[in-house]
């Protein structure tokens, strides 16, 4: 390796080859500085000459004390975040935040890298970290970004004064959605929730449960529900996918004497599971169950137009984004809250039977 090392060409060679001195040499690489066009191209051909490619961007990073680099910690597998489409908006917006700093993103999980030499949080080489929130081990991966020293911003979750927090009217937006459906005429409401604890405990909604629920977003959104619906029950989900909505919805929709007719799923891949699971069951939505959503996403496959709760993903990413660059500037960032909009489809209607009495849905 020390072989291979010294048989490279430098900057310092180029130069030689080229007749100028290596600030020149450098200058032309970095195309900011007061060199001619001539020799900036006679400075490219003795690279080209020579094989050199470019400045080491290592040796850079430590000049400058940063490493280019910006990270994301999502809260499952990157393979699972790839199949949100609320993630992969968000990570534009994160993006187009940081564009300024000509940084690139790092795609980190909260659920801790096996290895050696694995990259984690605990160890990435970042300058700066957006939490991408509904996490429930948020409170874990801000505490290790303490310890580092690094600045973070969260989208969503209850991140502490010195945090900058890009946030959504969670418990307000569901509240508007439960309104909607009790003004439809609806008694008989169930919910399935995001991920309430770092274990991902599925099962009926408890008050056990409820009380160590570490993930604010989840419990925002059940809150906002039960202002309208005090009594409604219902699942907590392993994770916003199409395949948790589905086997929530099972367990719900199981016995008919239990039934609800409707059900408020705390994310549309949730809400697409739920339509699933009563599609198999033969139940007609919204004529025998209506669904209500929450995200304003495309979900593959779901031939409904459904009624949600629609937020600005990319604008929320946008503003984490925007909040690394105040702070790497030394600027104070500040928190920001979005505000979310119903959007009405055709996954709820008036209830074919309503009921004067609501079950104990669990």
């Amino acid at each position: 390796m020390q072989a291979e090392a010294a048989s490279r060409p430098t900057l310092v060679d180029v130069a030689a080859r080229a007749g100028v001195s290596p600030s020149t040499a450098s200058l032309a690489f970095s195309g900011s500085g007061p060199v001619s066009d001539a020799t900036k191209e006679r400075v490219l051909a003795a690279a080209s000459e020579l094989g050199y490619a470019g400045p080491d961007p290592r040796a850079r990073s430590l000049r400058r004390g940063r490493s280019g680099i910006v990270g994301v910690v999502l809260e499952e597998r990157v393979r699972a975040a790839f199949l949100d489409p609320v993630k992969i908006q968000m990570l534009d917006g994160i993006s187009e935040g940081i564009a300024s700093l000509g940084a690139g993103l790092l795609l980190l999980t909260d659920t801790g890298a096996e290895g050696e030499n694995a990259v984690s949080i605990e160890s990435a080489p970042v300058d700066a970290v957006v939490l991408i929130g509904c996490s429930p081990r948020l409170a874990d991966s801000i505490e290790a970004l303490r310890r580092r020293g690094i600045p973070a911003v969260a989208i969503e979750g209850a991140t502490g004064e010195d945090i900058p927090e890009i946030s959504i009217d969670n418990r307000a937006a569901t509240r508007r959605g439960a309104e909607y459906l009790r003004e439809l005429g609806h008694t008989r409401v169930a919910i399935v929730t995001l991920p309430v604890d770092a274990a991902r405990t599925r099962g009926p909604i408890t008050d056990e449960l409820l009380r160590a629920s570490t993930a604010a977003t989840a419990s925002q959104r059940l809150a906002g529900a039960r202002e309208i619906f005090p009594t409604a029950g219902g699942r907590v989900a392993g994770a916003s996918s199409i395949e948790e909505g589905l086997e929530a919805a099972r367990a719900l929709l199981a016995d008919p004497a239990e039934r609800p007719t409707a059900i408020i799923a705390q994310s549309d891949l949730l809400a697409a599971g739920v339509i699933q699971a009563a599609e198999e069951l033969g139940l007609a939505v919204p004529a025998d169950l209506s669904v209500l959503g929450f995200d304003g996403i495309r979900v593959d496959g779901l031939q409904h137009d459904l009624t949600t709760l629609a937020q600005p993903s990319v604008a929320k990413g946008r503003a984490a984004g925007e909040a690394v660059v105040q702070m790497l500037s030394g600027e104070p960032p500040a928190s920001r809250c979005f505000t979310s909009t119903l959007h009405v489809g055709d996954t709820t209607a008036r209830p074919r039977h309503p009921a004067s009495d609501p079950p104990g849905i669990r």
